[in-house]
């Protein structure tokens, strides 16, 4: 996946983001990169991309005149921003099966994620990306544009399948990690157990986070029709259905009525939330859906 992820005109948009938390709750981390405080070790550490409101004395005028683009040298005590990636690795978004690569949830889950990653090493950011499953497969955390390769090697690593206890892996998380931030969580919320006791132990831990909901086409406009038996692909149940019209249309009233309950909640608890079908480009959700909710900027 790595080789095939970015191409030149996608990868020159992102390295011009950064992503933004402005309701992480003071005194659970060190700080923001943004901030007015500045580190005071003189050991260079990394470069980040200069964003407005640095301080001009920081930018590195060796490189910028190399590369005609501005760079802040980062130092050892630099403050940065802790940026959290947690994507769902459940059988559920293991779909479609038919083996096209273009509406499958995993992949384009895995895409937004590296695109994410991307971003905030970039940015100077300190990384973790974590994969909730039955390993809870975790990367960094790090930080700095040279361990992009290796995060993208992770990424492409990953497969998803089994039952995964949303709410207990995103507790779980909170409790295990020492440095709150900015947590962006990547997932269908199929979860038997839910998601808002999970999101909630992440907001009192003091994390910012926001959920992208990701959904395959085939679940947003199903064309089954006929008697049918469904089976879970997560627990194996099976259910006998009839699909006409009418069961179809109830379907999709059902479902709206269901992200509107996650949009919500969602909203109530300050939460950013931005749903998303496959079909879509995932870089789209990137440079648009996430600069609107104020995730990227």
């Amino acid at each position: 996946m790595p080789e095939r992820l970015f191409d030149e005109k996608t990868l020159r948009k992102l390295e011009r983001l950064s992503l933004i938390a402005s309701r992480v709750r003071a005194g659970v981390m060190k700080g923001e990169r943004r901030s007015n405080k500045r580190g005071t070790s003189i050991e260079f550490a990394d470069y980040r991309n200069y964003t407005r409101g640095d301080d001009l004395r920081r930018v590195d005028w060796n490189v910028y005149a190399r590369l005609d683009r501005p760079f802040v040298k980062l130092l050892e005590e630099e403050e940065d921003l802790s940026v959290h990636l947690l994507i769902d690795a459940s059988g559920s978004m293991d779909w479609p099966r038919d083996g096209e690569t273009v509406y499958h949830k995993f992949t384009f889950a895995q895409r937004v994620l590296a695109g994410l990653g991307y971003i905030s090493l970039g940015s100077g950011d300190q990384l973790t990306a974590t994969a909730l499953g039955e390993t809870n497969a975790t990367w960094g955390p790090s930080r700095g544009r040279g361990h992009a390769l290796g995060l993208l090697d992770f990424i492409a690593g990953l497969s998803c399948g089994g039952q995964t206890d949303l709410n207990g892996a995103l507790r779980a998380y909170a409790v295990r990690t020492t440095r709150p931030g900015l947590c962006l969580l990547i997932s269908d919320l199929m979860s038997p157990t839910g998601y808002q006791e999970g999101l909630s132990a992440l907001q009192g831990r003091g994390y910012e986070v926001g959920v992208i909901h990701v959904l395959s086409h085939d679940e947003v406009m199903p064309e089954l029709a006929g008697d049918l038996h469904l089976v879970d692909v997560e627990s194996g149940q099976g259910q006998d259905v009839t699909v006409d019209v009418s069961m179809r249309d109830l379907y999709q009233r059902r479902l709206l009525a269901w992200r509107d309950e996650i949009g919500t909640f969602c909203t109530r608890r300050g939460i950013h939330y931005a749903t998303v079908e496959t079909g879509n480009p995932w870089e789209e959700l990137i440079l648009y859906e996430l600069r609107r909710l104020g995730v990227v900027r």
